[in-house]
């Protein structure tokens, strides 16, 4: 236990019969429960596990191959069952063994002090460097960083990091059957928990790379990622119109990005459009002018939603 809370320890795995061993072996002794989910293994993976003794409770979930966010997701939802009337908090760390055990307390701490009820891994800020990080990845990263905090409305350094700890509190009010599924869940997680107004911090961790193989497809990745990232994005907005949320910020959002939509989208003007365009400056330019400022006024509305939850939990309590 840290604190008052239970941990709880989810570990996605797949064909990781050189790692998985290790892992569990080296869970740092505050953990309650290991919850290990065998996402469709063809080698020894199920094997070792079986064979295995540990100090650690484990417990192992067996699926078909459904995907890391299906697993990650099934390993939160049995947490949520085993604790159901205690406070716990949920750590995901990768059945690969790139992330580093002596790590979790310190990503745990912000969620054990109340500061954020999300703490994500950010492998660019650790004092040892990301140099052993493939360059691919590191680009790959540093693009997800942009997009994802456009998407989201705040800053995300590493949104990619898998390493993360969640509060009970987010999981009993996660909507699992809109849930991602896929690769790409961190991002999508940092996109819904802005949307609810849930606190999220970044913590330095360690970036850890051997032998370990990636089953992305970069071309594919992307391309499902960037969408589900734009089709989110949009929809937190228009949600946050037509909610409690709504605020100054939000309205102004909206409109500077619809002013982006009009430019950009051909046969379609406004008299605002037809004069800048008459004055030498392209379509385009007009669009992202538009969008940055609408992201300066998203974020703006990010801070306000995260200010009206915790001002409503302040209530709840007194």
């Amino acid at each position: 236990m840290k604190g008052e809370y239970c941990i709880g320890v989810v570990i996605p795995a797949k064909n990781e019969e050189h790692f998985i061993r290790n892992v569990v072996e080296t869970l740092p002794h505050f953990v309650d429960l290991a919850v290990i989910i065998n996402d469709g293994s063809t080698d020894n993976t199920q094997a070792i596990l079986d064979s295995m003794e540990t100090s650690v409770e484990m417990h192992c979930i067996t699926l078909g191959g459904e995907g890391v966010g299906a697993a990650i997701d099934a390993g939160h939802q049995y947490l949520l069952s085993h604790w159901p009337n205690l406070p716990f908090i949920s750590v995901v760390m990768a059945g690969d063994g790139q992330m580093n055990p002596n790590d979790m307390e310190a990503l745990l701490q912000p969620v054990v002090e109340n500061r954020a009820e999300y703490s994500q891994g950010n492998r660019f800020s650790h004092h040892l460097g990301i140099e052993n990080m493939p360059k691919i990845r590191r680009i790959a990263s540093r693009i997800l960083s942009f997009f994802t905090g456009l998407a989201s409305g705040q800053v995300t350094p590493d949104p990619q990091c898998g390493y993360t700890a969640t509060h009970h509190e987010v999981l009993n009010e996660w909507k699992w059957a809109d849930s991602w599924k896929g690769y790409g869940y961190p991002n999508f997680w940092l996109i819904r928990l802005s949307a609810l107004g849930f606190r999220i911090v970044h913590i330095p961790v360690e970036s850890i790379y051997g032998e370990q193989k990636t089953g992305i497809r970069r071309l594919s990745f992307f391309a499902k990622v960037g969408l589900m990232m734009a089709y989110r994005h949009h929809q937190r907005n228009i949600s946050w119109l037509f909610s409690s949320r709504v605020t100054p910020h939000t309205i102004f959002a909206t409109i500077a990005y619809v002013i982006g939509w009009i430019a950009l989208l051909p046969g379609i003007s406004t008299d605002l459009e037809r004069e800048l365009v008459g004055r030498g400056i392209a379509p385009v330019f007009i669009t992202i002018i538009a969008w940055l400022i609408a992201h300066v006024f998203d974020r703006g509305a990010t801070r306000t939603v995260r200010e009206l939850r915790l001002s409503a939990k302040a209530r709840q309590k007194a």
